[in-house]
C-alpha cells in the first residue's frame, strides 16, 4: 500500500501537522509505504518526519500566498506565481503519475491542501482525502476579483475528494463531499539534548518561546532587553548576521539544530508568535499560553483567533506593539471562554484514512 501525501509549500505548518498524522498512520500500518511530496525545505521535512520511513518527492503543488515574512502577503507576486505554477504543473503531474504507477501498489492520495493534487488522484483513479482547516478557495475569495479564477478552480478540485477531515479553527470549506471533524493535530515533544535541558531547568526567569514559522519575522534585539525578567527561546535564524546579533542578547537562547519549537514548549510558560494552526495546536496540547501578533490579509487568522479565544489562554498583540517590544508578558493570560479541544486529531485522522482505504481498496 502506497500513501502519497501532497503538502502545501506555503510555510511549515502543513508539514508539521501531517507529520503527526503519518506517525499515527504508521503505527496502525507499519508495512505501508509513506511518501511526502512538497517543495518545503527538505531539511525541515527531515526534522519533523524524523524516525519515520518517509520517502520525499520534491514537487511544488501550490503557491498559497507569497509572503515577505510571516505576517505579510503580496497579492501581485502571488498571482504571478500562480500563473507560473499552472505552466509547470502538467510536467509535474506526468512525472508523479508515472512514478506512482511504476511502484505497482494500490495508492491513496492525501492532500493538505493543494488543489492540483485532485488531477493526479483522478488520473490514478485513487481515493483522495483532504485534511486541513481551510482551502485555498477560502483564502483567495477574500483577495479580490483578480483571484476569482483561482477560487473557482480550487473549489472545483476540492469537490472531487472522497473525504474531508476537517480540523479545528476552520473556514467554510463548502465542497459538498463527505467529511469528518477531528480534534487538534499535533506531534509529541521529543527529549531535549542534555545540555539544553539542564540549561532550561536551571533558568530562574520565566521562559518564553518566540516562533513565527518558516518565514520568520524581523525582531529588533533591543526588544528582548525590555523584558529582563524573562528568558527567550528562539529557533536559530538561517541568516548568519541575524543569528550572530541575536546570540549576543543576554536573555535569549537560540535553539540548536535538530530541536523543534514543540520540543521546548513543555518548559515554557508562554509563546510569542503569529496565528498559525500548528503553532496553536502544539501550544494548546502542551499547555503553553499564547501571545499572538495580529495578522492582516489572510482570512485563516480570524478563525484561528476566534478559536483561541474560545479554547486557549492568550493575549492579543498589535503589530505596532510587537515591533516596539510591547509584548504584555507582565500581564495575566486571558482565560478561554469554552472547554479545551480534544487532542486526538492525528489518531482520529489516521483511523479515518485506514477505514477509507479498507472500504475503497480492500487493503
Amino acid at each position: 500500500m502506497l500513501v502519497y501525501l501532497a503538502l502545501s509549500s506555503h510555510g511549515f505548518g502543513h508539514a508539521a501537522r501531517q507529520a503527526a498524522v503519518l506517525s499515527a498512520l504508521h503505527a496502525l500500518h507499519p508495512q505501508w509505504r509513506l511518501v511526502v511530496s512538497s517543495a518545503v525545505d527538505p531539511a525541515f521535512l527531515n526534522l519533523v518526519f524524523h524516525g519515520m520511513p518517509v520517502e520525499q518527492r520534491p514537487v511544488r503543488w501550490d503557491v498559497g500566498m507569497v509572503q515577505s515574512d510571516a505576517l505579510s502577503c503580496n497579492q501581485a507576486a502571488t498571482l504571478s506565481a500562480l500563473d507560473q505554477l499552472e505552466r509547470s504543473l502538467p510536467g509535474s503531474l506526468d512525472q508523479e503519475v508515472a512514478w506512482i504507477e511504476a511502484q505497482g501498489l494500490p495508492v491513496v492520495v492525501l492532500g493538505d491542501i493543494p488543489p492540483a493534487i485532485a488531477r493526479m488522484a483522478h488520473r490514478l483513479d485513487a481515493p483522495l482525502v483532504w485534511m486541513g482547516n481551510f482551502g485555498w478557495d477560502d483564502i483567495y475569495r477574500d483577495q479580490g476579483e483578480a483571484f476569482a479564477k483561482w477560487v473557482d478552480q480550487a473549489r472545483c478540485a476540492y469537490s472531487t475528494g472522497d473525504l474531508l477531515l476537517r480540523m479545528p479553527f476552520h473556514l467554510l470549506m463548502a465542497w459538498g463531499i463527505p467529511e469528518q471533524p477531528v480534534g487538534l493535530v499535533a506531534a509529541r515533544p521529543r527529549p531535549l539534548p542534555r545540555p539544553l535541558k539542564e540549561h532550561l531547568l536551571q533558568e530562574e526567569h520565566e521562559l518564553v518561546l518566540v516562533g513565527f514559522g518558516g518565514l520568520g519575522v524581523s525582531i529588533a534585539p533591543q526588544c528582548f532587553a525590555q523584558w529582563p525578567e524573562h528568558h527567550f527561546l528562539l529557533p536559530t535564524p538561517p541568516n548568519p548576521a541575524v543569528s550572530n546579533a541575536l546570540a549576543a542578547v543576554d536573555n535569549l537562547t537560540l535553539l540548536p539544530e535538530g530541536v523543534r519549537p514543540l520540543d521546548v514548549m513543555p518548559y515554557c510558560q508562554r509563546l510569542l508568535g503569529k496565528p498559525g494552526f500548528s503553532t496553536f495546536a502544539e501550544a494548546l496540547s502542551t499547555g503553553t499560553g499564547l501571545h499572538v501578533v495580529e495578522r492582516a490579509g489572510f482570512s485563516e487568522a480570524a478563525a484561528l483567533m476566534t478559536g483561541l479565544c474560545s479554547h486557549g489562554f492568550h493575549r492579543l498583540i498589535s503589530r505596532s506593539g510587537f515591533d516596539q517590544g510591547a509584548w504584555e508578558l507582565d500581564l495575566p493570560l486571558i482565560p478561554p471562554l469554552a472547554d479545551p479541544l480534544p487532542l486526538d486529531g492525528a489518531q482520529a485522522a489516521a483511523l479515518q484514512i485506514s477505514h477509507l482505504v479498507r472500504m475503497r481498496l480492500g487493503v
